[in-house]
């Protein structure tokens, strides 16, 4: 029951404990006031009953949430504790999730899918920190722990946490993306192959970066190492990087962007990485910026 709680919320292990620590002592705070405030009124259970229920009420509707968000602050998630209570306001019909309407038009929000550390997502985070039409509205990890929460955290973006099940065979989190008002994703080191919904629910919307030279050295187990493995025993003399947008295959769809880099003799799989990460680091954030721009 804790870890799909933990997933819907979409935070680490750490936070959700934080979280559910924030819960438990605003019940002990909210029902020892409520004591307090019934006994200091002088009720007692000769008192009318609807007197008591309207303080009960009150204190549910609003001491609670004031409580809450007061332990939220405290323990540093104010961020989550504030959202959820926008969404309860907009159940009770007192506010409205959509956006404000403005004259000046809301930027483009994107989502960042990631596995590992999260180095070319820290990139992209830093490349469009006040970008006034592209903002990196959630990060996106099908792990645990994975260095790239770290990031979103220092840079306090959302963060979704997914699983296999729901992500292939479910609605690909479909639901979270559109709360987010997600307009375009960006693949940087994420692991999994993108379900078939979710690229019907984003054409020509999904981009991804390939460390080489596509077509070759692309496909179905080929990213990390791997990749860098196979080039220096083909005895290639350049790789690279591909950006290119998603489909249904892997690594096939149409091409966006592509940078080289020599192999020189000698070359181990580490120090070519190291060659193909520079070019990451270079020219992602820009691609990305003039593809969700366009």
């Amino acid at each position: 029951m804790f870890k799909r709680l933990q997933e819907k919320w979409g935070v680490s292990t750490r936070q959700f404990w934080i979280l559910f620590i924030v819960f438990g002592l605003t019940g002990i705070t909210t029902a020892t006031l409520t004591r307090y405030i019934t006994s200091w009124l002088g009720m007692d259970e000769t008192s009318f009953w609807l007197w008591k229920l309207l303080l009960r009420v009150g204190m549910l509707l609003f001491g609670y949430q004031v409580i809450l968000l007061s332990y939220g602050f405290l323990l540093g998630q104010w961020a989550f504790f504030w959202k959820y209570e926008k969404k309860l306001l907009f159940r009770l019909g007192f506010t409205s999730l959509a956006p404000k309407t403005t004259h000046t038009k809301p930027p483009t929000a994107i989502a960042i899918f990631a596995s590992g550390a999260g180095s070319n997502a820290r990139k992209i985070i830093e490349h469009l920190k006040g970008h006034v039409s592209i903002q990196v509205a959630l990060i996106v990890c099908n792990k645990p722990g994975a260095g790239v929460l770290a990031i979103a955290r220092t840079h306090q973006i959302p963060t979704l946490l997914i699983e296999k099940e729901r992500f292939f065979k479910g609605d690909a989190y479909l639901a979270e993306l559109q709360e987010h008002h997600i307009r375009f994703i960006v693949l940087a080191g994420f692991l999994w192959k993108v379900p078939d919904a979710l690229i019907k629910a984003y054409p020509d919307k999904i981009i991804n970066i390939h460390p080489a030279l596509l077509p070759k050295y692309g496909g179905k187990g080929m990213y990390g190492m791997r990749v860098h493995e196979a080039v220096i025993a083909a005895g290639e003399k350049e790789s690279g990087i591909t950006i290119h947008y998603v489909n249904e295959h892997f690594d096939e769809g149409t091409p966006i962007f592509q940078a080289r880099c020599p192999v020189a003799p000698g070359d181990t799989p580490e120090e070519l990485a190291q060659k193909i990460h520079a070019l990451e680091h270079r020219y992602f954030p820009e691609i990305v910026e003039k593809t969700v721009g366009n």
